[in-house]
């Protein structure tokens, strides 16, 4: 009977514990690592288990040739904001487990649309994306599971699986031109009566070489809803960059007499550029005579 009651304790503790959810330690603790490449945001959120003295990849312990879940407890996330592509490969924006076939000479990494998948539940028609990575032998043994990003850029990127003395690296690239159109479009969307919004936006499009007329029809909205010298001295500089040099010079002087009457601490870092283009444009119109820079009057 004693013996009884005991197990019944036994039980309700556990169920109390259970429905507590008293957080202790875990022998595979979750980690999050994010990484932004160019515009878009990548996220993997898994466990990380650790070697304890076994070999991976060769007996009993996350066998070879076998469908793994790339971590350990639930299913290691993956999200990207933006299309990406891997290893040449599209995969769309959007939330996938990780999957992996592992082994010596070769590492699948598999993009599956089941987000709770198990090595269990695990189906290849779920499979969204798979590439074939080729695994190298790392320098030093790691311990414990490691998912990360090397060698970024404003477009590229790797996403490194690294465990024992394996290390298998997926090639990542976003269209980060594309992306940066994209959210200058959506921002005047959803901002257009906002001057500064529209200012950048004409900026953008100046910088790249896009759409020079679409980025004239910003900037007049920017100038009407607030006149400032930054947005002139952007008018000026699309006016030139479409070869009216001649409306070019009087707005980009009016920026200069502004700028230096704005107070605005920042406009030292723009005297030099305004000066410089209105000696440039100044230059570029026939039978023009030159200009006095910084003053913006014709020389005697």
């Amino acid at each position: 009977m004693r013996k009884l009651s005991l197990t019944a304790v036994a039980i309700c503790l556990a169920a109390q514990l259970a429905t507590a959810q008293i957080k202790l330690p875990s022998p595979s603790p979750g980690a999050s690592v994010m990484q932004t490449v160019g515009t878009t945001d990548l996220t993997v959120t898994y466990s990380r288990p650790s070697l304890k003295g076994r070999d991976p990849f060769v007996g009993s312990f996350v066998p070879a040739g076998k469908i793994w879940r790339t971590g350990a407890n639930g299913a290691t996330v993956f999200t990207t904001t933006t299309d990406l592509m891997v290893n040449g490969k599209n995969l769309p924006a959007g939330s996938y487990s990780i999957m992996s076939i592992p082994n010596a000479d070769a590492f699948t990494l598999i993009f599956n649309k089941d987000k709770a998948v198990t090595e269990a539940s695990y189906k290849q028609a779920d499979d969204v994306l798979r590439v074939d990575l080729t695994p190298k032998e790392n320098n030093e043994k790691i311990e414990t599971f490691t998912i990360g990003f090397s060698d970024l850029t404003d477009s590229t990127a790797k996403m490194n699986f690294m465990w024992a003395s394996s290390k298998a690296s997926a090639d990542l690239s976003v269209d980060v031109n594309a992306n940066s159109a994209a959210n200058v479009d959506k921002a005047v969307a959803d901002k257009p009566e906002d001057a500064a919004v529209l200012q950048a936006a004409a900026n953008y499009n100046l910088s790249k070489g896009r759409n020079l007329e679409q980025a004239s029809t910003w900037i007049d909205k920017s100038i009407s809803l607030k006149e400032t010298y930054r947005n002139l001295y952007v008018k000026s500089q699309i006016l030139a960059k479409m070869g009216k040099y001649t409306d070019a010079v009087p707005l980009a002087q009016k920026a200069l007499s502004m700028g230096q009457s704005s107070n605005d601490a920042a406009f030292p870092f723009f005297k030099e550029g305004i000066e410089k283009s209105i000696e440039e444009y100044t230059a570029k119109i026939p039978n023009m005579p030159g200009m006095k820079s910084g003053k913006g009057k014709k020389k005697a």
